[in-house]
Parts: structure tokens; C-alpha cells; sequence
């Protein structure tokens, strides 16, 4: 088929180089932006693993073009896929406008996550024979191929039965093994995606909150969580605790809930709770150091490992970060950080600051450091030379955000270990 998609956003990426791959004709319409400049020198717009090269090899066969959001619609179009952040609705309204006015049969695929009922008012704008479908993105930076390559689940939102045949034709290479589509009216579909990110949430942050009463009465958290895990009504699924969730997507998709509930009459105060248990977890490691240091963190030097809100990706939206930082500069502390991937981000968002050194070691962030703080979880830091680490450090204290390391056997090394309800 011949499809365009619409959009720069990590899903409209993965989208285009997938459905290339599989033999479609792709022109991929990007508005003005970083991501544009990007793909048009051949750089990469996402740090995403196999991305680039799925997207330069389907470049090279001839089945991907890189255009922009005005390219004309050829009259043997197929198919549309919209892939937008929330904030773009009226961008992705222009677009449905735009594909209403033509008389060929179309598909379009909404992939954004709008507010309930946005799917149902782009549809409005097409013509009799066009059709729409909500097909929410569910894509996990780090393994977004996957995301859509192996779903465990296409959620397919529709109020127009004639599109299911050519929406299934589209997905055929994914969706071998057995039908994962489950099939739902668009509303039910919306709703769908917010709610299981909010669902995800709120067991995150159920578990930060019973972290903090296991650091209060003694007890480890990871016993808790793997008995927790053990029942099968429950599972190991967004059972860790840490330092906070961020990114831009999730946290979106739980304030839209939130504001979905709130803007129909129901009074849900969970939903603000999560977030508020959320935004208070990003500072944890901040209140833990400074009690340690008796309230007193003038003249302290602070190494912190992991700067983007998950690992392998390099955003830094809505991160623990960025709270974690000016906590500490408030303070007086100095940091010293490292990230793979994440520190032109950091550098791009604060600059030159006096309290801040950006190292491209991370051994170099922990060197003549008062405390180590771990705050995402890459895999290089899961066995770093802990012997080198105590070596280089003034003081041996960890603080491990995402509770990765094995508390007995750093104080076995010398090392203070402080967790998050760890309880010891």
C-alpha cells in the first residue's frame, strides 16, 4: 500500500521504518523541527536501538522518503497514519481537513493520544468514504521496534465496521503468531490507553509509598515486592520502587486521565495522589542525603549516575533529574553527572552552571565525590569496579535510586549503602 505518516514523535519513527519494511510505500511527513534536520543529514533523531538502521535501510531499498507536512496526496494513497503529541490536535485536525476534501477511498490511523472523543471529531472531517481508526501507541522507549513488531495486544478503536479488513491487512506481518487485535468503539479505545498508564502509575507509585513505610518499620521492600510478585492476581510487573517515574508521554497520559475523570463530575482522588506521591518520590534521594549529612549540604560534592527518566533513551522530561538537581544546588552542593547519552540534554537545558560538571566517565562523576547517587538504572552502572569507586570517592556513601545493588556485599567492600526501603 501507499502510506503516508504524519508526524516526528518516536512512534511515527518506528511506524514508517516498520511498515517499510514489510514492503509498503512510506513517505514520512515531518513537520519543521530537530527531528527533520536530523533525518534530512542523515543523523539520528532518536537514540533508539535498531532504529536508525531500519530507517537508513528502507531509505536505501526505496520504500521510505522523508517529506514534509504539505506533501500532496497522491491519488492511489491507501492508508494515513497520525502521530502526534496530545498538544497537536489542531495540527492533526489540518491534516483530516485536508484528506476530507479528496474523494479516494482512505484509512486513517490515529495513533495520538488525545483527549476521549478526539478521534471521533477527526473522523468528522471525512469524507463518506473514508474511514478512521484509533490504534493507541503503546511503544516502550528502548525497545520501541518491539513495541509494534511483537505486540502483546493492538488495541483497534473503531465506529466504522468497513475499515477492519484493510486495518488487519496493514498489521498482517505483526500479527501472526495469534490475533492480538481486541476490538472496541473509539471512545472505549481512548479511554483504554489512558487507563492503563494510569493503572501503571499507580502501582509505581503504591510501591514508592510502601517503600517509605518499610525504611520506617525496618523491613526490605524487596522481600516485599517478590512476595508481592509471587501472587498470580498481582504478578512482577511495575512492582520497583525508586526515585520517581518521569517522560513525556506517561506522565501526559496520567494528568489527561485525571483531567478526563475531573472534567465529567467524578471526584477521583487517586488519581491526583499517584501523581502527588510521583513528584514527592523525585526527591527522596535529596531528603535521604540530607539528613545524612545532618542537614548540611554546603560545601558537599555530589556524583550522580543516570540523567534520562529511563534508560536507553536521552529525554529528560519530567525526570527525577530535575528535581534532584536544584534540591541539591539549593543546598549549596555541587554535581558532577553522567549519562550515556543524556548529558546534551541536560547541557542544552541549564548551560553553563556553576554547580554543575558534565563528565563523559562514570568514574569521573564519582571521583572526590561526598556521596554517589544512582538515579537511572543503564546497565553499565549495574557492575561498575567498586574497589576503583571506593578509591576515588571522599566519602563511600551510595544512594541507590532504583535499588540495582546488593546492599551486604558493598558494606562487605566498605561502603554505606542507603536504599529506597531498603530498611537497613
Amino acid at each position: 500500500m501507499k502510506i503516508h505518516v504524519y508526524g516526528d514523535n518516536l512512534c511515527a519513527l518506528v511506524s514508517a521504518a516498520l511498515f517499510a519494511s514489510v514492503g509498503h510505500d512510506i513517505w514520512l511527513c515531518l513537520p519543521e523541527g530537530r527531528v527533520k534536520h536530523m533525518l534530512d543529514i542523515g543523523g539520528e533523531a532518536y537514540p533508539e536501538p535498531r532504529l536508525q538502521s531500519l530507517l537508513d535501510l528502507q531509505r536505501k531499498e526505496q520504500r521510505l522518503i522523508y517529506t514534509h507536512l504539505n506533501e500532496p496526496l497522491p491519488d492511489d494513497l491507501e492508508a494515513v497514519f497520525l502521530a502526534f503529541a496530545p498538544k497537536d490536535f489542531s495540527l492533526a485536525e489540518q491534516i483530516v481537513k485536508k484528506l476530507g476534501t479528496h474523494d479516494q477511498q482512505i484509512l486513517v490511523i490515529n495513533q495520538s493520544t488525545f483527549a476521549v472523543g478526539c478521534s471521533a471529531r477527526l473522523a468528522n472531517h471525512l469524507s463518506s468514504q473514508q474511514s478512521l481508526v484509533y490504534v493507541p501507541d503503546f511503544i516502550q522507549e528502548g525497545v520501541a521496534i518491539d513495541s509494534i513488531a511483537r505486540p502483546n495486544k493492538i488495541i483497534l478503536g473503531m465506529d466504522d465496521p468497513r475499515a477492519e479488513n484493510q486495518i488487519r491487512e496493514i498489521f498482517r506481518p505483526f500479527n501472526r503468531l495469534k490475533d492480538h487485535f481486541l476490538k472496541m468503539s473509539l471512545r472505549e479505545a481512548e479511554f483504554t490507553k489512558l487507563a492503563v498508564s494510569g493503572m501503571l502509575a499507580t502501582r509505581i507509585s503504591f510501591m514508592n509509598d510502601l517503600s517509605n513505610v518499610a525504611d520506617a518499620i525496618g523491613v526490605d521492600i524487596e522481600q516485599i515486592r517478590v512476595g508481592m510478585g509471587s501472587d498470580k492476581r498481582i504478578g512482577e510487573a511495575y512492582l520497583y520502587p525508586g526515585c520517581g517515574f518521569g517522560g513525556q508521554s506517561f506522565s501526559e497520559d496520567v494528568i489527561n486521565l485525571a483531567q478526563t475523570v475531573s472534567g465529567v463530575g467524578i471526584k477521583s482522588k487517586l488519581l491526583h495522589q499517584v501523581l502527588q506521591i510521583n513528584e514527592d518520590q523525585k526527591e527522596v534521594l535529596f531528603r535521604k542525603l540530607w539528613r545524612y549529612f545532618d542537614c548540611d549540604l554546603s560545601n558537599k560534592t555530589v556524583g550522580i549516575w543516570g540523567a534520562a527518566y529511563k534508560p536507553n533513551t536521552n529525554k529528560i522530561d519530567n525526570a527525577p533529574i530535575l528535581k534532584i538537581l536544584e534540591a541539591l544546588w539549593s543546598q549549596g552542593a555541587v554535581v558532577k553527572l553522567h549519562d550515556p547519552v543524556a548529558l546534551e540534554k541536560i547541557a542544552q537545558l541549564y548551560g553553563q552552571h556553576e554547580q554543575l560538571i558534565l563528565c563523559e566517565s562514570q568514574y569521573d562523576a564519582a571521583t572526590n565525590v561526598d556521596a554517589l547517587m544512582l538515579v537511572t538504572e543503564w546497565k553499565q552502572y549495574w557492575n561498575p569496579n567498586f574497589r576503583r569507586l571506593k578509591q576515588s570517592m571522599n566519602h563511600p556513601l551510595i544512594l541507590d535510586g532504583r535499588n540495582i545493588y546488593n546492599p551486604y556485599y558493598l558494606k562487605d567492600l566498605g561502603f554505606e549503602y542507603v536504599g529506597i526501603g531498603r530498611g537497613i
